[in-house]
């Protein structure tokens, strides 16, 4: 989560949160290392009728918990230590919600916007095929992520299913409706991050009708958490996506703002705000900034210029181990990601049980049991930190491996 080496900074942070855990040593180290990387090449054939093969990973980080859980992205720049510190957010993630799963995180070498439907469809095929024996419905359950979406996870238990002789939905969460996914999980990750947000503005007594918020990110997860926070009242003065970034003071509206995008393919030259760089949204004077987009763009370099009451790391590792320090020195709150963004997880869970279970839940059912598993574990973080005195990163991460640690304890695994 530096600019250096992403899993070497989180080991770094593991070493600093465990110092206010009630945690065996031995048992911490345990957590610094991935208990499987798996590295694989696939082979493809294109529609020219060329053979190119694509290398792809997954990595199983921890299962003390119970079964891996971690998504799979598609993305040129996919390396196995991101792919190993993705895997290790998510043993934390999901020890923080409290959901029976460990973390695993997979990946291609891949752009997948040059493939046609017919190449990406292989592609996913290859990937299973390659790791099908390390993954399963009690082993290790992928899902969506970066440049991946439901009609990849469809073909992913669809390849599983083939290949094990059995219908599999559980295999996979994040699939279409129609495919047994469950309703809510596309606005899981916005939905869960609101709530996590507006526990936080109650112990602040932030009035929503006069705070500020700019989000850096339009994809899902910033739309949506834009547009709900909108609806509540608050007043969003920035946003941004890959095109550009607009700003105004006196608000926009981000539904206008998705017809827009729509339309002309990104934010910029929206009417109802000033063309700014997403770099510089990053600055602008607000109650909230929420980074929902990239890894790493709060950094050493800017984060001394960020004039923000609290951060709500929505994306993955947004923010550097220098920048957090800097954030902190300044008095900077900060909901972390492996709490803010566990929504998505969280409903994958639900989505997870009711494969198991062939009994599929209402959308209020899942709202309502989303909610309850959100603000338990904001409750659980915050009277962490509030009692240690440190940042809620490290109370999140902290707390995260106090339950993994007795986990691991109980079940003898290293007596």
């Amino acid at each position: 989560m530096i600019e250096d080496n992403p899993y070497s900074n989180l080991i770094k942070q593991i070493d600093q949160a465990a110092e206010y855990a009630d945690c065996d040593k031995n048992i911490v180290e345990t957590l610094k290392f991935p208990q499987k990387s798996i590295s694989v090449s696939i082979p493809l054939e294109m529609n020219n009728g060329n053979v190119k093969i694509f290398e792809g990973f997954r990595v199983q980080h921890n299962n003390s918990r119970g079964p891996y859980k971690g998504g799979v992205r598609f993305h040129p720049l996919v390396n196995l230590d991101e792919i190993k510190t993705l895997a290790a957010l998510m043993t934390f993630k999901s020890a923080v919600i409290d959901i029976p799963f460990g973390g695993a995180k997979g990946g291609v070498i891949v752009d997948s916007k040059k493939l046609s439907e017919h190449e990406l469809k292989h592609l996913t095929q290859g990937y299973i095929d390659k790791i099908f024996e390390f993954i399963g419905p009690d082993t290790d359950i992928p899902a969506p992520d970066v440049y991946t979406n439901a009609q990849i996870m469809a073909w992913i238990m669809d390849e599983y299913s083939h290949i094990a002789r059995r219908h599999s939905p559980e295999v996979v969460t994040g699939k279409p409706l129609e495919n047994e996914g469950s309703l809510g999980r596309d606005t899981a990750t916005a939905e869960g991050a609101v709530c996590v947000l507006n526990e936080y503005l109650k112990t602040k007594n932030f009035n929503p009708k006069k705070t500020t918020v700019a989000i850096q990110g339009f994809g899902n997860a910033g739309e949506n958490a834009a547009e709900i926070l909108f609806s509540q009242g608050l007043t969003i003065t920035g946003l941004a996506d890959s095109g550009g970034a607009i700003f105004n003071p006196e608000g926009i509206d981000p539904f206008m703002a998705k017809k827009h995008k729509i339309k002309n393919g990104s934010l910029k030259n929206f009417k109802g705000g000033k063309n700014i760089s997403s770099e510089k949204l990053l600055e602008q004077k607000v109650d909230i900034l929420i980074p929902a987009a990239l890894e790493n763009v709060i950094t050493e370099k800017n984060a001394s210029k960020i004039k923000t009451k609290v951060i709500v790391e929505i994306a993955n590792a947004p923010t550097s181990l220098e920048a957090d320090k800097i954030l902190e020195r300044r008095g900077i709150d900060l909901i972390p990601d492996i709490l803010a963004n566990a929504g998505g997880v969280t409903v994958s869970y639900f989505e997870w049980v009711q494969n198991r279970s062939r009994n599929y839940w209402t959308a209020d059912e899942v709202a309502s049991k989303l909610k309850e598993k959100m603000t338990a574990a904001f409750s659980a973080v915050h009277s962490f930190a509030e009692a240690k005195k440190i940042s809620m990163r490290k109370a999140a991460l902290a707390l995260a491996i106090e339950r993994i640690c007795k986990a691991t304890k109980n079940r003898g695994i290293l007596n």
